[in-house]
Order: C-alpha cells, then structure tokens, then sequence
C-alpha cells in the first residue's frame, strides 16, 4: 500500500512538471503561429523573413482616387530656348528637277532639339612653380595653390561626383570603381576613395554642425534609433530630426550616453517624437509623444496572437484620436474638447481593465502604456506635435539603405 501511494505522489509531481512545460511550450508555439514582421511590430522591412509580402497595413482607406491629384503640375518635356549648338540642314538640290539650290532664299519651318551629355573624360591640369633669382641676389620661388599638396590628386569634381555616387546613390567602392574606370577612365584605388570621402567629409564638417543645431534648437523633435553592423560589429544610428533638417550619428551604445554626447544642449522647450525606447524619456525636455504607429503595429500582433479584444479596442482608440487630430482648428488645442476628453477616459478605462496573466507580452505592453500614460496623447493638445516618429524612421532607413552597401567603414563612427 505505501508503495502504491509513493508511486502516486510521484506521478502527482511528473504531471505537474508536465503540465508546466506543456504551458511553455503552447506559449512558444504561439509566437511562431503569430511571427513578429514589419506590419505588426517595430521591425523594418528588410528583416521581415523570406520578405514575407505584406499583407495588412495600418493605412487608412482615403476618398480621393489613385493617381494626380486636381491641382497637380504636370511635367513634361521641353524646348530650350538657348541651345548650345545649332545645327542647319539645308536641301543642296531640287528632288524634281535636280537645280542646285545654294544660291535660294530658305525659310525655317520646323525644329526639332536632342538633349545629351558631352563625352566624359579625365582632364588633367598640371601646376608649375618657378624660381628666379632677383638682380639683389636672393632667389624667389613661387607657390602651389591652397589644395594642391602632392604631385597627383584628384580634383574637386572627382571628389563631390565620388561622395554623391556613394553616400547618396548608395553605390559601394566595388561598383563606384567600375564605374569611374568605365565611365571617364579614371582608376582609382579603394585607398583612394577613402581619402576623397574623408576628405569630403572634413569639408562638411561645419555644415554638419549647422545641421545639429538646426535641429536640437527645434521646438518638435523625432528620434529614432536603429541597429546595424560596421565592420562586422554591431553599432546603433541614432537619428533626431525636424521638417527641415535631419541630424545621425553612430555609435556603439543605445543607451543615454550617446544622447548626451550628441544632443545634450537640445532644446528644454522642446517635444520628442520617438518609439517609446527608455533612452529617449531620459532626454531633458518639457514633452514626449509616444509614436502611435508603432503601438498600433503591436496591437496587431496581440489581436493575432491571443485572440483577445483589448488590443483591438486599443489600436481603434490610436484611430479615432488621429482622425480627432485632423480635424482640429488651432483653438481646439488650448480650449476643452469633449471628444478628446472621452479618449482620455477610454484610454484610462483600458487600463484598468484586467488581462489574462497567460498573454505576458500584453500584460507588459499594458504595463508600458500604464507606466507612460502621459505621452500618448501629447499631439491632441500641440498643434505642431505629429503622433508618429514616421519622419526619423524614413530618414533612419535611407542610412541603412547606404551602410548596407558598404564592405567597410570609411570615417570614423564613434
């Protein structure tokens, strides 16, 4: 009999064992049932595995029809009214009767303009200095001009035609090679395409600076943040910018550290846009807004994965507040507005609402939303206040379109 109950009270625990690991397993199975992609999380595009074609999108259907929109200019090609060259055609003789017609008056009756590009080629300009020596006897020598330090470089053309083809045009040092050896006949090494960056790059400095400026001087600011490899390493592009200009900077930490390295005189009056990542809360400014996009993409996720309403009544929530938004004048903003009073309580009632402990990652994204309560609804009551960080996220991505494209690092990131 003791027996008999021993092997009972051992089963009793194996059961509870098993069961507990047939919970974490259902768990786990649900997350590759409902895969994290770009149309339902943070992750960019690029990530979404095997491209998986997207299939919903938080866009809203709109009433205008596809395609120009009245009022649109269109463009099309035209005549110049100063060409570069002229050409005549001018009939020798008569088609009838065979008279030689050079002699005749003619009169233009049509034209027709061919616009091209004149052959390209490497133009090659050497300096000479020369000396002499006065009749008082001291000889005198004259100077290479400001730029020109070694007996072969390459012009400024090169060097501007060189940066735009690679950090704009996203062509890495193998293709830009080819090209520039194609194209114009010039062979230049990798070395040498480091040291025109470089060298561009140094020119640019000062713009850079205007452009940081620019931007942490702005009274609304987006931020974003995104992870890529240089040099085999993994490195963070941190990106802040307004609707005139856009400030990036690597580094190797995502944390506050690179914010106070790069923006730690930003604006005190200013707002900040941004994904919700813990850093950003960390900046010293009077307002934050939570982007809206990206905790709509994650209620699609929860909707998917626990089949549960809350995450739906939240994402509709984030809708009607943006539509509330499009319609506002400048004075609802400042004065009370009872549809922008009811989100606030809808949002305050979602919080309040108790979720089932088994749905964890919903448990803290509700947690999350508690915990920053504040930030969701920044842009109902500043009129210049986006609810999204779509800006900083389109300028993030055109960055790492262009590190994608490189084998290497050219500057210095850190």
């Amino acid at each position: 009999m003791k027996e008999l109950i021993h092997l009972v009270q051992a089963q009793a625990k194996i059961i509870v064992r098993l069961e507990a690991k047939i919970d974490k397993l259902e768990e786990e199975l649900e997350k590759y049932k409902t895969r994290k992609d770009s149309t339902n999380s943070s992750i960019p595009p690029s990530r979404d595995e095997n491209r998986i074609p997207r299939t919903s999108s938080l866009r809203q259907k709109s009433d205008r029809k596809v395609g120009g929109q009245p009022g649109h200019e269109g463009k099309t090609l035209e005549m110049s009214e100063a060409p570069d060259e002229i050409i005549e055609h001018r009939a020798c003789f008569c088609t009838e009767c065979g008279k030689d017609l050079n002699n005749q008056p003619f009169e233009i009756f049509g034209k027709r303009q061919v616009i091209d590009i004149p052959t390209i080629k490497q133009v090659v300009t050497e300096h000479r200095v020369y000396r002499c020596k006065c009749t008082c006897g001291k000889v005198v020598e004259s100077e290479f001009p400001v730029g020109i330090d070694s007996p072969v470089s390459y012009g400024r053309n090169i060097e501007s035609l060189v940066g735009y083809l690679n950090v704009r045009q996203y062509l890495p040092f193998k293709r830009l090679q080819e090209l520039l050896h194609d194209l114009m006949g010039a062979n230049i090494s990798e070395g040498g395409l480091h040291r025109l960056l470089n060298r561009l790059a140094a020119k640019g400095a000062d713009a850079y600076e205007l452009i940081r400026k620019s931007v942490v001087n702005s009274s609304v600011i987006g931020a974003d943040e995104t992870g890529m490899k240089v040099n085999g390493m993994k490195h963070w592009f941190w990106t802040w910018q307004n609707n005139h200009a856009t400030y990036i900077a690597a580094s190797t930490n995502r944390g506050s550290a690179t914010i106070n390295k790069h923006v730690s005189d930003i604006s005190k009056e200013a707002t900040i846009v941004h994904d919700c990542w813990k850093a950003h809360f960390q900046t010293q400014v009077d307002r934050h807004q939570t982007c809206t996009s990206h905790l709509e993409r994650e209620a699609v996720y929860f909707e998917k994965r626990y089949k549960t309403p809350w995450p739906g009544s939240f994402r509709k929530m984030l809708i009607q507040a943006e539509k509330l938004k499009k319609k506002f004048t400048l004075d609802d903003y400042s004065s009370p507005n009872q549809a922008r009073d009811e989100l606030e309580k809808e949002l305050d009632a979602l919080l309040e609402i108790p979720l089932n402990p088994k749905h964890k990652e919903l448990v803290t994204f509700q947690k999350r939303i508690a915990r920053y309560r504040d930030h969701i609804f920044t842009f109902l009551y500043h009129h210049d206040v986006p609810p999204d960080n779509n800006g900083s996220e389109r300028a993030t991505r055109s960055t790492w379109r262009f590190l994608t494209h490189l084998t290497k690092s050219r500057l210095s990131l850190s």
